[in-house]
């Protein structure tokens, strides 16, 4: 393998994690403030349906994106009114939540455009085009950091963007804030965050408006920078693995990023074996090669690289005592 091609399969694999790093992020803010947010994949697909479905009705990418946030904020407070105002079982309320989104979806896609399901392929102004930084032309010719800069770093969406920055972000937030000091305390011993005087309620509805903020970014690039409109269940269980990369990265920001690049490397490298015959095995069945990044998530759930321990008040709905 050149190093070309080690470049070209990194920049697939960084795009293909996108989704997950933007929901793993998601989910560590959510789950840090003590919600189970098993809601993940139906947020990232009501995301994903809203930013195609406005696009194409506006012919603006951002007025899609915009409205992904909003549709995934919404379902976030949904959650949000059921297992923290109201007390409810946090991976019930979860999973309506995704049930909710891909019947929802499909059933709006019927009615808005009666194509089965789907949106109607966006053009290019309706979609976010890829972004080549300064001096990619200056550094072309400059061996090792010239193909660097040009195949792996310049020529990305705009969403692949923000879920780079939304690592050292998160971090920045729940580590070096007073407002990501009370979030991490409220999810392991939220009596105390009340005895001080903040609300446990406030504090984790704020947790999952960020949550919603960033599924919704992740649905936009889905439909409107990696594909090109909506197709029913798009989503493909990325939700999912995203909380597997969450908990195999135990809950701090840069593990879950490199939990999230190796199920990329997992997906980009599935996709690259097909049609490709491997010494003594041959050609690899598709449906074998397709099914590789979710047995890898099963395997590295199964507790092989050591215990997660999540935040003690995770799942607890919490009661204030009188």
């Amino acid at each position: 393998m050149t190093y070309l091609d080690f470049l070209l399969i990194f920049d697939s694999a960084l795009r293909l994690a996108t989704p997950l790093i933007l929901c793993a992020m998601a989910g560590l803010i959510s789950e840090r403030a003590g919600i189970v947010d098993i809601g993940l994949e139906g947020k990232l697909l009501a995301g994903a349906f809203t930013a195609a479905a406005v696009a194409t009705l506006t012919g603006s990418a951002w007025m899609g994106l915009c409205a992904a946030v909003a549709s995934s904020v919404f379902l976030s407070m949904i959650h949000g009114f059921a297992c923290i105002t109201h007390k409810g079982e946090q991976i019930i309320s979860g999973i309506a939540i995704n049930i909710l989104a891909s019947g929802a979806t499909v059933v709006a896609s019927v009615a808005l455009f009666q194509r089965g399901g789907q949106t109607p392929t966006l053009d290019r102004d309706e979609r976010f085009s890829p972004i080549d930084l300064p001096s990619t032309e200056a550094l072309t010719d400059i061996p090792w950091l010239g193909p660097l800069w040009k195949e792996l770093i310049s020529g990305h969406t705009i969403p692949v963007y923000i879920a780079l920055i939304s690592v050292p972000l998160i971090w920045w937030l729940l580590w070096r804030t007073r407002f990501g000091l009370r979030l991490r305390a409220v999810g392991e011993m939220p009596a105390a965050i009340d005895s001080a005087g903040v609300s446990v309620t406030w504090l984790r509805y704020r947790a999952l408006i960020i949550a919603g903020i960033l599924c919704g970014i992740a649905g936009a690039f889905l439909s409107t920078a990696h594909g090109a409109g909506f197709v029913r269940e798009m989503s493909a269980g990325k939700g999912y693995i995203a909380l597997a990369a969450m908990i195999f990265g135990k809950w701090k920001p840069w593990s879950v990023l490199a939990a999230c690049l190796l199920f990329g490397f997992l997906e980009a490298g599935a996709n690259r074996m097909q049609g490709t015959p491997l010494p003594i095995v041959g050609e690899i069945p598709i449906e074998v090669v397709l099914i590789l990044p979710y047995v890898a998530t099963v395997i590295l759930l199964a507790g092989f690289f050591g215990k997660a321990i999540p935040p003690r008040a995770l799942g607890t709905p919490y009661r204030k005592e009188r």
